[in-house]
């Protein structure tokens, strides 16, 4: 039986991140998008208000699930569900389409300027091959959680999934503590957005604690508190930090942050199962086509953002347009390539063509 508020999570979730990648392409604070209009943008708060949870929140839906799945299938179908749905997308995939966002992230970055004229196209090729990461690096980092996953579950045979079915309220709060101490921990340097403590930790904090239909009933119960908590400190943090680069050290390892983070993680959570574990058409449609656009939204919005940047406009228009691309750019590109055998398979990490549709979520 599906998990209805699960899936509207991660729907949203997926919404929030293309926003994100928006306003991030137009900042001074991250030099990874076009550029920026202002040496102040407070529409930059936007990016401080979500970053230090969202991705957090889709590893411990993804733990979830995954908890789902191996109490119908075997560990071995596991391991070879999780090889075609995210390590065929995340590796093939950069040689056959990915490549095109690291040919923007390149020209954005003026890298072309810099090289030999004399490189040979395949070496630039290559190069932009690994500039292309764009989005990858979640279900590069969710298939290697799984691999681990499959075979701690062999060992332990779910002994310590039955002990946290039982765990209270403030305990649940109290796992702050352990997920700062992983934030300290594997952090890769340059790439920030490795933290194979932080999200491993989230990972596996969904699929032996949240996967209880216990816990989150628990966590539902407190919503408001929760609510009223996250909204205090996503101000504070956001004025408290504003300007300073809050997807690296020391600002995306702070306890500032990672109780923002927690607590927003338990208000969503409590909010989503209370209020938003129905269906109806709208989520049924983003719902159906949320892996699909988180994979294929970034291309064309750096495309759009490095072609319009330079151009003169209204910087409001510049941030509209980009969001129209990346979004219904993102939906099309589903549409397109989940129609075609090949590119179904090595883009999306789907063998078979659903009768209506593609439903390609990351479970």
């Amino acid at each position: 039986m599906r998990k209805t508020y699960l899936d509207n999570i991660r729907s949203v979730v997926v919404i929030l991140v293309v926003i994100y990648h928006v306003i991030m392409m137009f900042t001074n604070i991250i030099p990874l998008g076009a550029g920026s209009f202002a040496e102040v943008q407070y529409q930059d708060a936007y990016m401080y208000l979500v970053y230090p949870w969202f991705m957090v929140i889709l590893f411990v839906v993804s733990g979830m699930s995954t908890r789902f799945y191996l109490d119908k299938h075997t560990t071995k179908e596991f391991v070879r569900s999780r090889t075609v749905k995210l390590l065929v997308p995340s590796t093939l995939s950069l040689f056959v389409f990915h490549w095109i966002t690291g040919y923007f992230s390149m020209s954005m970055a003026g890298a072309f300027d810099t090289m030999p004229e004399e490189l040979p196209s395949v070496i630039k090729y290559f190069i932009m091959v690994l500039s292309g990461q764009g989005v990858l690096w979640y279900i590069q980092l969710l298939w290697l959680f799984s691999m681990v996953l499959a075979i701690f579950h062999k060992l332990e045979k779910g002994r310590l999934y039955n002990l946290t079915g039982k765990m209270n309220f403030p305990l649940i709060i109290a796992l702050v503590i352990p997920l700062w101490a992983f934030a300290q921990i594997l952090n890769t340097p340059v790439i920030t957005v490795y933290r194979f403590g932080l999200y491993g930790f989230s990972f596996f904090v969904g699929y032996y604690i949240f996967a209880h239909d216990e816990i989150i009933n628990r966590i539902s119960k407190y919503w408001l508190f929760t609510t009223i908590a996250t909204v205090i400190m996503g101000i504070a943090y956001t004025v408290i930090y504003f300007g300073q680069n809050f997807a690296d050290a020391p600002v995306n390892r702070s306890v500032f942050n990672i109780v923002f983070c927690w607590m927003a993680v338990l208000c969503v959570f409590g909010i989503f199962k209370r209020f938003f574990d129905r269906d109806n058409g709208f989520f049924r449609f983003i719902g159906k086509r949320s892996f699909g656009l988180y994979i294929f939204h970034y291309t064309p919005l750096a495309a759009a953002a490095y072609y319009i940047y330079p151009i003169e406009m209204p910087c409001v228009f510049k941030y509209l347009i980009c969001a129209v691309t990346a979004f219904a750019g993102g939906y099309l590109l589903n549409e397109l390539f989940s129609r075609i055998p090949f590119f179904r398979w090595v883009l999306l990490g789907i063998s078979k063509k659903k009768a209506k549709g593609v439903e390609a979520n990351v479970r």
